[in-house]
């Protein structure tokens, strides 16, 4: 068993993107990938490096408290403009969503750019097309929109009491906010 641990987190070392457990196995070779991942992540528990899932893939990353050490080695991204963060939280919340229905929930159109700017990202993805006139494509959240965001599952995104807490609500906003997450829970 040791030997496979050890095959497992070199694997996870060397990976330059977040694997499923599926992708490890056909690494590392025979051997409980579920039991070792548990080994790895209580041996890395409380280091400098710790080993996080995240939306069902496996990776190392600096611990929370010491990231701050990197920042300023760090590019600093570009910022999201207030469009591509409405959408980017309509297309999270709402998934899979066409534009039209993300139009409809912003209440304006938005440009081809703004999808193409998060897709770039690696946050949003095509998801299909819905079945119906026209079969408009749909958009979804990435395995990397979860990762980047430390979000285990959509479950994990704040609710409307967490974005109240955080002053991140408007009192205006507040009630087109609950419609758009109650309209949402319909569809799931």
């Amino acid at each position: 068993m040791e030997e496979f641990v050890r095959a497992v987190e070199a694997t996870l070392f060397a990976s330059a993107t977040p694997l499923s457990p599926e992708d490890i196995a056909e690494y590392a070779g025979e051997g409980d990938v579920g039991a070792a991942l548990a080994q790895l992540a209580e041996h890395y528990a409380g280091r400098g490096l710790e080993l996080v899932e995240r939306g069902g893939r496996w990776h190392f990353q600096t611990a929370p408290d010491l990231a701050h050490l990197l920042r300023r080695t760090r590019e600093e991204p570009r910022r999201l403009s207030r469009a591509a963060t409405e959408t980017l939280a309509i297309i999270a919340y709402h998934e899979p969503v066409s534009r039209a229905e993300i139009e409809a929930i912003r209440g304006v159109q938005i440009s081809k750019g703004t999808i193409d700017v998060l897709m770039d990202a690696g946050w949003v993805r095509a998801a299909g097309r819905r079945e119906g006139p026209g079969r408009p494509l749909l958009y979804a959240t990435t395995a990397e929109f979860l990762s980047h965001f430390g979000l285990g599952s959509r479950r994990d995104l704040p609710g409307i009491d967490d974005l109240k807490a955080a002053g991140l609500l408007d009192p205006l906003d507040e009630g087109s906010l609950q419609l758009q997450l109650e309209s949402g829970d319909e569809e799931d």
